[in-house]
């Protein structure tokens, strides 16, 4: 919402950056990254004409300008909460209300399933409402379409909050009479395989080890494309084809399903799932209680991380997350 030309969500960035003086500190209490929070000071400049805050020694100070305005967006703010966004006490056992979130069937299955049964037990009133990726997820929050959104962290939006929940890595699946599921799978043989991945919406976009692995010199087969990630178990069994899916999710369909898994014989990037919201929705208790929620359901069943996963530095992940955002507009979660 713009207010004269102000964009007034940078109000909220303001009143962090004056309190803070410094970005790294008010980007940590709006759960936003220090890029979004320079953007966010860079456009406050652009329209106040000012610096607001510059470099003196190690830190950073607040000019004559930005003096001027820290009390006076304080009191805006102030205003604002006591007369339109003040909320009544957040009560889990008592709370009332429907949290949309949009999710994948495979975020929905490895986290989802087992952290909302657990909420039930302290929220017994709320009500959820998992919507599939859309064709842009981020469009979905900006429009308040959902209250938050389940996605690898390569497709949220650095213009509002989120928080990192899980990571996760690869695996290959088959079937136990695949003469290829025999011993080690290797990287001559992954290749020579027929694959079953998924894709999603009318554009047919990839998921992202689907992605990644069209990167590599080496291209996979793709004989079945399937509709979503749960589906890829039932197509590769009974047959000589693999797929490579999410280890949390193999772990749960391979023993039902009577399949196998290897290892991924060459080195692919670890997701991580993380959950956005609307900056506007900063203060709102009840998104924030279940965020924390889901966030320590997570913790409890992350399960030891592989020997054999490689981590990945951040400046890689960035640039990853770069191209990944390039090839998809409008980018589809995991």
């Amino acid at each position: 919402m713009r207010f004269q030309r102000l964009d007034l969500n940078l109000l909220v960035a303001l009143d962090a950056l004056l309190s803070e003086k410094s970005v790294s500190l008010a980007a940590d209490r709006l759960c936003l990254s220090q890029s979004a929070t320079s953007s966010a000071l860079g456009r406050l400049r652009d329209y106040f004409g000012d610096d607001l805050l510059v470099m003196k020694g190690r830190g950073m100070v607040l000019t004559a300008r930005a003096e001027e305005l820290i009390d006076p967006v304080r009191a805006v703010l102030e205003q604002i909460r006591t007369t339109v966004a003040i909320a009544p006490p957040f009560d889990p056992a008592t709370a009332d209300r429907q949290v949309r979130i949009m999710a994948s069937d495979y975020s929905t299955q490895v986290l989802l399933a087992g952290a909302l049964a657990m909420l039930e037990e302290d929220a017994p009133y709320l009500r959820f409402e998992i919507q599939p990726m859309g064709d842009n997820p981020v469009e979905a929050v900006e429009r308040g379409q959902i209250d938050l959104l389940l996605t690898i962290d390569f497709a949220i939006s650095a213009d509002h909050p989120s928080l990192m929940l899980f990571e996760d890595d690869y695996v290959v699946v088959g079937d136990p009479a695949n003469p290829a599921m025999q011993g080690e799978m290797t990287r001559e043989r992954y290749f020579a395989l027929g694959h079953v991945t998924a894709r999603f919406g009318k554009s047919r976009t990839p998921a992202f080890d689907d992605w990644f692995v069209r990167r590599q010199k080496t291209q996979r087969r793709i004989e079945v494309v399937a509709p979503t990630f749960l589906s890829q178990a039932g197509l590769v069994a009974g047959t000589r084809r693999i797929a490579t899916m999410h280890r949390r999710l193999a772990q749960q369909v391979v023993p039902t399903m009577g399949l196998v898994m290897r290892e991924v014989p060459f080195d692919i990037p670890p997701i991580r799932e993380a959950i956005q919201w609307h900056i506007a929705n900063n203060n709102d208790r009840a998104l924030r209680w279940v965020v924390e929620r889901l966030a320590a359901y997570a913790q409890a069943t992350t399960a030891k991380t592989p020997g054999n996963v490689v981590p990945l530095a951040e400046a890689r992940r960035d640039e990853i997350a770069v191209q990944f955002q390039q090839n998809h507009p409008g980018i589809r979660g995991q």
